[in-house]
């Protein structure tokens, strides 16, 4: 009887010692639902964006797009920006355009410079250029397509024409 009632004293004590939990729950049950549902919900809202950037890696072949591409390139610190650039570019274009009195041997050196900073610029970009590689008028061609495609791809240079003056009627 003894072990009886020891059970009993000590089912007793734990009902009392956890009145003050159970009050808890029942006051905090709004705000334990909801936390349950929100953390439910957050858990589905990004398991739903993962499937969503899977799919779209699935769709646009992300991976192939930047397989060929040394991504290490572009954190070394020689590495002039894209905005030095092009700044670079607009000086140099219109060094290009204003040529005269100059010798001609300047403006040969203004267009290598030019050239080089093209090629810069398409790298920075991952575009395709063969400036290095033509002579001439093949040359020129690929300038004015080189600069094309940096227009394109959002880096618009100024026109390689001379200013026009205003006629005065």
């Amino acid at each position: 009887m003894e072990v009886g009632r020891a059970i009993l004293l000590v089912l007793a004590f734990a009902a009392v010692a956890s009145l003050p939990v159970a009050f808890a729950l029942l006051f905090c049950a709004d705000e334990i639902i909801d936390r349950v549902a929100c953390g439910y919900a957050e858990w589905r809202e990004r398991r739903r964006e993962r499937r969503t950037v899977a799919r779209l890696d699935r769709a646009v072949e992300a991976d192939s797009l930047t397989r060929g591409i040394d991504l290490t390139e572009f954190d070394r610190a020689d590495r002039r920006s894209l905005q030095e650039i092009a700044a670079d570019l607009r000086r140099f274009g219109g060094h290009r355009v204003n040529q005269v009195g100059r010798a001609v041997i300047w403006h040969a050196a203004v267009l290598d410079a030019y050239d080089e900073h093209l090629r810069a610029a398409c790298r920075c970009l991952g575009l395709t250029e063969h400036l290095g590689e033509l002579t001439g008028v093949d040359r020129e061609i690929e300038r004015v397509r080189v600069e094309g495609a940096l227009h394109a791809a959002g880096l618009p240079l100024p026109a390689a024409r001379a200013p026009h003056r205003q006629r005065r009627h």
